[in-house]
């Protein structure tokens, strides 16, 4: 996949989405992401979207790949939250150039592939490592390699991920391996099945026990081009997209509900046609400036970044419930997916940048401007 223009790639994520969207209240329920789903990620190419041309990608520009995130998430927050997790990694290394030619090479590959990445860091002890603090998972150098010991939660992907960038402490010191998703010692523990939100993502915990790597899986980066976008931003489209989710199916209840009392459509009553027209407007603005953004980001302006996923957090939040309450009673059933999608969005929220993070962030921006 060479070349791609941008319609063709929003076009793609459109028919993956009505793929998955067939199983996704299924895997709600029980709990667990669908192979199918991996296949049909794999299938489209759309993993590789953000990898560079001269590593054989379409190189993607990080606006095209958010608005193929959001349709994506349309279908499935979850199977999108997996997605999303190769896209953001690849693409703040590319924008960033956070990696050496030959790490990029090997896991651009990898993509191209069909390979599925994730950061794996977050442990029980630390929690998100977005705040500091060393790894209590450790990476010991042998001869010839390194083994690596830890536990680590919340690894979306779970047992379908094929490359884990594990981050540990070695002599005191933060690094990355690169730990292949088929290597001895590797050991899930299925604990998201019943989580809150993305219930399909296999946001499960992983623990390593003697896992040897050769010494080159050692991955360099380079910290000091600070925190990119990718992140919030596919963050911000996948609960944005659950949320546009949300609104379709409330809009279609609209019109197929047809209380005997009233005897025709409730689309009908302006008091819906005002609370989907309040819905629409919202969910208008926060697109707008979560795409503007994403067109737009400058490493030196994380603060509209941190901006544009806590306002579509915020707005996803609001949109589904809001669904809910007008589509009343069966709102809070499995009758429609409307519950579903108001568990996923909640998950926004713990993501960072979020919260004080988050505002301390657009703050700080704001004020250094007029300085």
């Amino acid at each position: 996949m060479k070349s791609l223009a941008r319609e063709d790639a929003v076009a793609i994520a459109r028919v993956v989405a009505a793929d998955v969207a067939t199983r996704a209240d299924t895997a709600d329920r029980e709990g667990r992401l669908p192979p199918e789903d991996v296949e049909a990620l794999k299938r489209s190419g759309i993993l590789s979207f953000v990898v560079p041309s001269e590593y054989g990608g379409p190189g993607l520009s990080c606006r095209t790949c958010i608005e193929a995130q959001f349709e994506l998430a349309k279908g499935s927050g979850s199977t999108a939250l997996v997605a999303g997790m190769t896209l953001q990694i690849v693409g703040n290394a590319r924008d960033l150039g956070s990696w050496r030619p030959a790490d990029f090479e090997r896991l651009g590959g990898a993509v191209l592939k069909g390979g599925l990445l994730n950061s794996v860091a977050s442990e029980p002890e630390l929690g998100s490592p977005s705040r500091g603090g060393l790894f209590r998972t450790q990476a010991v150098k042998t001869e010839g390699g390194y083994v690596i010991n830890g536990h680590k939660t919340w690894t979306t992907g779970g047992r379908h991920l094929t490359h884990l960038l594990v981050r540990a402490t070695l002599d005191n010191s933060a690094v990355v391996i690169l730990i292949e998703g088929d290597r001895d010692g590797i050991r899930w523990e299925e604990t998201w099945r019943d989580a809150l939100s993305l219930r399909a993502s296999d946001s499960h915990d992983v623990r390593f026990v003697d896992v040897h790597v050769p010494e080159d899986h050692r991955i360099v980066t380079n910290p000091s081009k600070g925190p990119g976008p990718w992140f919030p931003m596919v963050l911000g489209a996948t609960y944005l997209g659950v949320a546009t989710a949300a609104r379709d199916t409330l809009i279609q209840f609209a019109l197929d509900r047809v209380p005997t009392a009233l005897g025709e459509p409730i689309a009908t009553l302006p008091k819906i046609q005002r609370e989907i027209g309040e819905i629409d407007t919202i969910l208008m603005a926060a697109r707008a400036l979560l795409f503007e953004v994403a067109e737009r980001w400058d490493a030196r302006s994380y603060g509209r970044v941190a901006a544009a996923k806590q306002f579509a957090v915020q707005t996803a939040c609001e949109v589904t419930d809001r669904a809910i309450r007008v589509a009343g009673a069966q709102g809070l059933t499995n009758a429609l997916p409307l519950e579903r999608y108001f568990r996923d969005v909640r998950a926004g929220w713990m993501s960072p940048p979020s919260g004080d993070t988050a505002f301390e962030a657009i703050g700080k921006e704001a004020l250094a401007s007029d300085a």
